[in-house]
């Protein structure tokens, strides 16, 4: 029950809901808890009539709207107990989820990369779901039990101690079978959260790589797999289920053995004359009205059980402290950033086990400068863009900006100076005009389209029938590669930053386009510090400084001309590349 304690602050906020809900199902009790006494008395006034005359129709009448107005009583303000208590727990999943939406949001890219993401869905909708009913059903449904069976006891006991007790035999049995099969749902519940999980995340990558499936004719191979994995969600299903359904008979048949006990003790009690039938009347009364409290501990035990275990995997995640985040060197007077970026002895891992990406790398970019990096794959481009805009710490060495250490810039202020293009060009399921003003929500449309403009897509999307109002599906599948990449140009531009990164992102373009597009860029380049990536020279050629990287270190640094006379690796990818033009052109 300790991991459910995390759950205080969130309930807390609605305490007065939580207050009025109690107080409803406590008067719904009371209300109902009085109906098997008028039944009683009814039925002992008819049995015990001296005449004819004596059980009138008025006084049946009279019963007869007595019992039902407790009845509405007791349903209206059970209504009004699902409309505070199962509302607080709706209340509650909403914040829960939100909270956990924007915690994820603050964990480490690493943590993504190394989290599926079937397993983070599964956490925002079945765990959070489970959780939601132990603070909605769990919690009315413990109260209303022991209301009612505080209530029942007492009424009982009034009527006959010893009945009462003999009745109470099997319950130790009832405590004992909801530990019993409660520890055990517990444990069964944690396997089938695991492997939903397991079963989301397959999920997930059938959907998205899709195209991939399809293209090496593996469709069948992804529907064996997905079925495998769903055979196994099923039969560790069936082995809760199956002891789920041991709840309900266990109950009812302890229920059944304590309306046997009031049925014979009562009985030989009636016929000695010391109880009435109207009072074992009662008696079977209050004993049914325990029949669905007694049935809800099974009921509930399973959503306690559920809870806590789903519970325990949100706090998993709470738990986690993001490994990039403002700390107590964070400069808050720093709120904003020109643009001048140096590299001191750099050097960067991804895992403590795995090896050096970057090895001692220094370099600095003045503010208004353009920076460009080149090098074979693997060599570490992507990973300075990602030092930059603090996705990553460095593992040693020093990134300052503006002669400031990184660390010290707050986080929002860094990155919302930075606008960057990467590597692998990521859309929203949202219009073109959407995607463009994503890193800038209230941009006007005449900014959007000067954007579009710049980065040459503009007359792409005004032949498309909804113009910038088209939706471009899920991560952009509806356009092609050279438009989505421009599409990311165009959100980059619009948010006019101060560092303008583009990692690789005019690898989908034809020449001709890309030319036309560093020669628009030069203007929105002329201001603000740039850093570009790319495989080809003619990207890079007119940056005021280049560096080649190879495995992880700066091999040649300088511009076009100096790098060509060096007759290095650069002078190599410039020759082969002008061989490989002028043979296409053939």
């Amino acid at each position: 029950m300790n991991t459910l304690r995390s759950l205080i602050p969130y309930v807390m906020r609605y305490r007065w809901r939580l207050i009025a809900g109690l107080v409803a199902i406590t008067i719904s009790n009371v209300f109902s808890i009085l109906i098997p006494r008028y039944v009683g008395h009814t039925v002992d006034t008819i049995a015990h009539g001296s005449g004819p005359g004596h059980v009138t129709a008025e006084f049946l009448l009279q019963q007869g709207l007595i019992i039902v107005g407790l009845s509405i009583g007791s349903g209206v303000f059970l209504f009004l107990t699902r409309q505070t208590i199962i509302v607080l727990s709706r209340l509650v999943e909403y914040d829960l989820r939100n909270n956990f939406l924007s915690h994820v949001q603050s964990l480490s890219v690493g943590w993504f990369n190394n989290t599926p993401t079937g397993d983070v869905m599964a956490l925002a909708t079945n765990d959070i779901g489970a959780v939601r009913e132990f603070v909605g059903p769990a919690v009315m449904y413990t109260a209303n039990t022991i209301t009612t069976f505080l209530f029942a006891m007492t009424m009982m006991l009034t009527l006959s101690v010893k009945i009462t007790l003999l009745a109470l035999i099997p319950l130790p049995l009832v405590s004992y079978s909801v530990y019993r099969l409660g520890k055990r749902i517990h444990g069964l519940f944690g396997d089938v959260q695991k492997q939903y999980a397991d079963l989301t995340s397959q999920a997930q990558e059938n959907m998205s790589g899709v195209r991939v499936v399809r293209a090496y004719v593996r469709e069948q191979y992804a529907i064996d797999a997905f079925a495998s994995m769903s055979r196994l969600y099923r039969t560790k299903n069936m082995r809760l289920v199956k002891t789920q359904a041991l709840m309900m008979p266990v109950m009812m048949a302890l229920i059944g053995l304590s309306q046997l006990i009031v049925l014979g003790v009562g009985g030989l009690d009636v016929a000695r004359g010391v109880h009435t039938i109207g009072d074992i009347t009662q008696f079977f009364g209050y004993i049914s009205q325990l029949i669905w409290p007694v049935i809800a501990i099974g009921w509930v035990t399973n959503l306690v059980q559920r809870g806590i275990v789903s519970m325990g995997r949100l706090n998993k995640i709470f738990d986690m402290k993001p490994e990039i985040a403002d700390s107590s060197g964070t400069d808050n007077m720093v709120t904003a950033i020109g643009g001048r970026i140096e590299f001191r002895n750099v050097s960067f891992r991804y895992r403590p086990e795995l090896p050096l990406v970057l090895k001692d790398v220094s370099f600095t970019v003045n503010r208004g400068d353009t920076l460009a990096i080149i090098g074979r794959t693997g060599s570490g481009k992507t990973t300075i863009v990602n030092l930059i805009a603090r996705m990553y710490d460095v593992t040693e060495g020093e990134i300052l900006i503006d002669g400031r250490p990184i660390k010290s810039i707050p986080i929002h202020v860094l990155r919302s100076a930075i606008g960057v293009v990467t590597q692998e060009t990521f859309l929203f399921s949202d219009t073109i005009a959407g995607n463009i003003r994503f890193g800038r929500r209230e941009a006007p449309m005449g900014k959007v389209e000067e954007a579009a403009k710049i980065a040459r897509l503009y007359d792409n999307v005004e032949g498309f029938p909804n113009k910038f109002e088209t939706i471009v599906g899920e991560r952009g599948i509806t356009l092609s590669g050279g438009q989505k990449q421009r599409t990311s140009i165009a959100r980059a531009v619009l948010r006019e930053p101060n560092i303008l990164m583009l990692d690789d992102a005019l690898s989908a373009v034809d020449t001709e386009t890309e030319d036309e597009i560093l020669m628009r860029l030069r203007d929105v380049m002329r201001n603000r510090t740039s850093i570009l990536i790319a495989h080809r020279i003619s990207t890079v050629k007119d940056a005021d400084q280049i560096i080649v990287l190879d495995h992880g270190g700066i091999s040649e640094q300088g511009t076009h001309e100096e790098l060509l006379e060096l007759r290095g690796e650069y002078s190599r990818i410039y020759e082969r590349q002008l061989l490989e033009a002028a043979l296409e052109s053939l």
